[in-house]
C-alpha cells in the first residue's frame, strides 16, 4: 500500500494553447493530445471502477485499502480535471474528440460486465500509463523546447501516475481476481488502447496538415521505435504484466519521487491520505 498526497497543480491553464505546442513537433502534439483526449472519460471510469471495487471487499480488507483508494481516486480527479481544460483548449483549436465518444460507447455497452472485470481493465489500463510516466520522466527530450507550464502539467502527471501504479491492481486481487481473467482483459485493453490511441493521432494529423510530412512520420520513428523508444523500448515492461508473480510495485519509480521533491513548489498539497492501520 502507498501513502497518497492529492495535490493541486500551481499553473495557468486558462491561457490558450499552440496547436504544436509540443516543440513544435507536429507528431510529439498530436500523439499527447489524442492522450489528454482520452483522459477524462478515462479517468472517471477508473474512479468508478476502484472505487466500487473497494465497496465490495469486506472488512478488513475494505479497511486496509481504504487510504489508498481515497488518494488513487482524489489524484485521478486532479488529473481528469487538468486536462478537461486543456482539451477545451483543442476544441477552440478546431480538434475533434472521437476517442472519448468511442469510450463512453464502450463503457455503456460494458456496463453490465463483472464488477472485477472493469477492476481488471483498470488495472490493465494503469500499467500502460505506470509504463508511459515512467518512460516520459527518463525521456525528458520527449518534451523538448515546451514551454514550462505544460511540461510540468505532462511531468506532474506521469509522477502521480506511477506513484499509484498499484492501487486498481491491489484491488483485483483483494476481490479474488484470478490470473487467466486479469490477462484476458489485459490483451484486450492493449488491443483498444493501441487503435484507439492511433486512430485519434492519426485524426489529429490530419486536423493539423502533417499527416502526410515526412518529418511527422520521422520524429514518430524516433519517438516510439527507437533503441529506447516509447514502444520498442517498453515490450519487456509490457510483458511483465503476463507473470503470475508480477505487481505494479516490482517496476522501479523513484524518478517520480524525485521530480515530486525537486518540483514541490509547483503544486499545493491538499491532503495526506493516511494507510488505516
Amino acid at each position: 500500500m502507498s501513502d497518497l498526497i492529492v495535490r493541486r497543480l500551481l499553473i495557468d491553464m486558462k491561457s490558450p494553447i499552440a496547436s504544436r505546442w509540443n516543440g513544435g513537433d507536429a507528431f510529439r502534439s498530436a500523439f499527447f493530445n489524442a492522450l489528454s483526449m482520452s483522459f477524462p472519460v478515462g479517468e472517471q471510469y477508473f474512479i468508478d471502477s476502484v472505487r466500487n471495487g473497494l465497496k465490495s471487499l469486506r472488512e478488513p480488507e475494505r479497511e486496509r485499502f481504504d487510504a489508498e483508494v481515497r488518494g488513487f481516486i482524489g489524484q485521478e480527479a486532479t488529473h481528469r480535471r487538468l486536462h478537461t481544460l486543456f482539451n477545451g483548449h483543442l476544441d477552440k483549436l478546431g480538434y475533434t474528440n472521437e476517442i472519448e465518444a468511442r469510450a463512453i460507447k464502450r463503457i455503456k455497452a460494458n456496463a453490465a460486465y463483472n464488477l472485477r472485470a472493469h477492476v481488471a481493465a483498470t488495472a490493465a489500463t494503469e500499467h500502460f500509463t505506470a509504463l508511459f510516466a515512467d518512460w516520459i520522466l527518463r525521456h525528458p527530450e520527449a518534451l523538448a523546447d515546451t514551454e514550462p507550464r505544460l511540461q510540468t502539467l505532462w511531468q506532474w502527471h506521469c509522477a502521480e501516475e506511477s506513484e499509484h501504479r498499484n492501487a486498481a491492481f491491489d484491488i483485483y486481487v483483494a476481490m479474488g481476481g484470478e490470473h487467466a481473467w486479469r490477462i484476458r482483459a489485459f490483451y484486450y485493453i492493449s488491443l483498444i488502447f493501441m487503435m484507439d490511441l492511433t486512430r485519434q493521432t492519426l485524426r489529429n494529423l490530419w486536423h493539423d496538415s502533417s499527416l502526410f510530412s515526412f518529418s511527422t512520420w520521422r520524429s514518430a520513428a524516433k519517438f516510439l521505435f527507437a533503441k529506447d523508444g516509447l514502444i520498442r523500448g517498453n515490450i519487456g515492461l509490457w510483458r511483465d504484466y503476463l507473470s503470475p508473480d508480477f505487481h505494479p510495485s516490482q517496476h522501479e519509480s523513484s524518478l517520480s519521487q524525485q521530480w515530486l521533491i525537486a518540483n514541490a513548489t509547483q503544486f499545493a498539497v491538499v491532503g495526506q491520505v493516511e494507510p488505516a492501520k
